[in-house]
């Protein structure tokens, strides 16, 4: 199948995504369930190899017991292993969640921070986590979420050639000039992930994305037409901004 508007700059076809896939999820808030940024924080380091859907299980009891970065910091190690075992990994994320927790408090005040290279201090931040963060709890865009969903999505839509999330995350900052968008990119891309672009039987017949995705897959009708309708390319006719470098 021929890809329409093949003759599209990245550039053009990413936006053009990203305005269908506000239209298809025009609310999109982040689906890990959270009351502070540090609560936010930990449940993110909790969302390593592990759904959201589980995190948000095991949190309430998590953030009853330990509701902040005081209680975190001087949490029974062994208590904190057991509340969150059932998200994998439990060993490795108590200690960087309570080490992280312990930083808080020692170096920042008490107070989760707000810039990327402070955030990156913190045991278990990567940054992905970082984003999250920054961009949920205080409105700050910084970077483009590279997530297991904003990986493999990205990948099929043509929009970078990497595997290495840090090296997509710059792909996807360049592409997208707007840092006010980069967000937006990411939590839709996870919504669209789940729901439609699925790691194993992606469903392209249902995509909205299918004619400006290369790896769509699309069923035939019998005279042999691609069974998609083309959505017009709804791209302003203003010059684009130069992306951020």
């Amino acid at each position: 199948m021929s890809i329409t508007h093949k003759s599209s700059s990245q550039q053009q076809r990413a936006l053009e995504i990203l305005i269908r896939l506000k239209r298809l999820y025009p609310v999109a808030p982040c689906t890990l369930n959270y009351k502070t940024p540090v609560q936010l924080l930990v449940a993110t380091i909790l969302s390593a190899q592990c759904t959201d859907e589980r995190v948000n299980q095991v949190t309430p009891a998590l953030f009853a017991r330990f509701p902040d970065a005081i209680a975190l910091a001087n949490a029974d190690i062994i208590e904190l292993e057991n509340l969150i075992r059932s998200t994998g990994f439990y060993r490795n994320k108590a200690k960087n969640i309570q080490g992280a927790s312990r930083l808080i408090l020692e170096k920042f005040g008490g107070e989760v921070p707000k810039r990327m290279e402070l955030l990156l201090e913190l045991p278990g931040v990567a940054r992905k986590t970082a984003n999250v963060v920054l961009s949920h709890a205080y409105g700050i865009n910084q970077g483009v979420t590279v997530d297991t969903h904003v990986k493999r999505l990205s990948h099929r839509l043509g929009l970078t050639e990497h595997t290495d999330p840090i090296r997509i995350e710059r792909d996807l900052m360049r592409i997208l000039p707007h840092s006010e968008e980069w967000e937006n990119w990411s939590i839709r891309l996870v919504y669209h992930g789940r729901a439609i672009c699925k790691a194993r039987n992606p469903e392209c017949d249902a995509c909205v994305l299918a004619d400006l995705c290369p790896s769509a897959n699309v069923s035939q009708s019998n005279s042999g037409q691609v069974s998609i309708v083309t959505v017009p390319l709804a791209i302003p006719e203003e010059p684009l901004p130069n992306p951020p470098r």
